[in-house]
């Protein structure tokens, strides 16, 4: 016989699958995780960048001196200027556009000219002018003796009104027609200037003082009257310079021109080395243009040897003031860290201190301190990135001085003759 069912689901039961044991946990290597990133965290901290902006207020021991070099802080004067970028402007520029329209038949200007305001320039065929200035002035003496006439017979009805030998109604006629003829004299007279201005326009002449660009039109070509441009005459001399400045600069420039202080200003080329001409500042724009935040000026310049040229870049220099009897020191001494705005000062055992100073305005390379150094003291301007508070320096070009002891104890100098750094102590 078969064996029974219920046997075999018993043996199912008796064997079980075994089941899956989750795996043991490590909690000592999570936490050795954590400690190394927290190491790593550290140090990155410890040696950051930033830690060389802060000045340390305690050297290490027997550190080694560190060369650097050193300025003394002068007392002068101090030149501020504002640079800034500009385009050379012409004061005038002026397309010479005919006033009438006709045939082109006499170009007398050479591409390059200097002109006068006056000078001839072109002639359009007179003849049509001419020839209508001829009808308006036959027009007027026709005109003129048709007056002439009902004068005469205004005069003769008069005579006979008062003889009482007409109508006055036939006199009033009469006046009405004098005064009509009157006015015709005057349209004629109208029409004889117009004619003689569009004759006198015929002859084109050169609006402003300047130089002539290139011919646009050539000769024989039929002009239009304010639409054909025959030449472009621009003004060289004297030249003006337009430029920008931010809003926050132009009051002090604004200032100094309330005071009645002529503004010196200086055009360099664009690699901003070699200066193009010096001139004087003019004007200041009304508005702020608020996509820029700037305003604009123009200075003027006599350009006597032309080496400004119109729509040319330029840099400019505009000296607003110069400050007098103040200390000054290379902007390079200049450090920022923690303490603000500082210095590293020489001691006189060739040690540095920080030093927080005021600092005045800047010309790019020189500032000056209105606050915090006496003139005399040094500064260090190179190799400051490396100095902490009361560390031991050596002045490049200069001997260090001898630690005290030196001779007895027969301790080494910093560095030698042979190279050899002293030992810390």
């Amino acid at each position: 016989m078969a064996e029974p069912v219920v046997g075999t689901e018993r043996r199912t039961v008796e064997a079980p699958l075994p089941a899956v044991r989750p795996p043991r946990r490590r909690p000592w290597l999570a936490l050795a995780v954590l400690l190394l990133v927290a190491a790593a965290i550290g140090a990155a901290l410890w040696f950051h960048p930033w830690r060389q902006d802060e000045p340390q207020h305690a050297g290490r021991a027997g550190e080694p001196p560190q060369t650097v070099r050193a300025v003394a802080v002068e007392k002068g004067e101090l030149p501020v200027d504002l640079d800034a970028l500009g385009t050379v402007s012409p004061l005038a520029t002026a397309t010479v556009k005919p006033q009438v329209a006709g045939q082109l038949v006499q170009i007398g200007f050479r591409e390059g000219q200097d002109v006068k305001a006056g000078d001839f320039l072109a002639q359009i065929d007179p003849r049509p002018y001419q020839i209508a200035l001829e009808q308006a002035q036959a027009t007027l003496a026709k005109d003129q003796a048709l007056l002439k006439n009902a004068q005469v017979d205004l005069e003769r009805y008069q005579r006979l009104a008062r003889q009482d030998s007409i109508a006055g109604q036939q006199v009033d006629t009469q006046q009405a027609l004098v005064r009509q003829y009157e006015a015709t004299l005057q349209t004629d007279q109208a029409q004889i200037d117009a004619a003689q201005l569009n004759l006198t326009y015929s002859r084109v002449t050169a609006p402003v003082d300047g130089r002539i660009g290139l011919r646009q039109v050539d000769l024989g070509n039929y002009v239009t009257a304010g639409t054909t441009g025959i030449v472009v005459i621009t003004q060289v001399l004297p030249i003006s310079v337009l430029f920008t400045l931010p809003q926050d600069d132009v009051s002090a420039v604004l200032e100094e021109m309330g005071k009645g202080e002529k503004l010196t200003a200086e055009a360099f080329d664009r690699t901003n080395t070699r200066r193009l001409a010096q001139g004087t500042l003019e004007t200041v724009d009304n508005q702020v243009d608020t996509t820029t935040g700037t305003v604009k000026l123009r200075a003027g310049f006599a350009n006597d040897d032309e080496a400004l040229f119109p729509n040319q870049f330029v840099n400019v220099r505009l000296r607003v003031r110069t400050l007098q009897d103040v200390p000054i020191v290379p902007v390079a001494a200049v450090q920022r860290g923690v303490p603000g705005t500082y210095v590293y000062v020489v001691g006189q055992d060739d040690t540095v201190s920080v030093r927080p100073i005021t600092q005045g305005p800047s010309n790019g390379e020189r500032v000056a301190v209105t606050a915090g150094l006496e003139p005399g003291e040094r500064v260090v301007t190179d190799g400051a990135d490396r100095l902490r508070d009361g560390a031991k320096i050596v002045v490049a070009g200069e001997k260090p001085a001898e630690a005290p002891g030196a001779a007895a104890g027969g301790h080494l100098p910093a560095q030698g003759a042979a190279g050899h750094r002293r030992q810390p102590q």
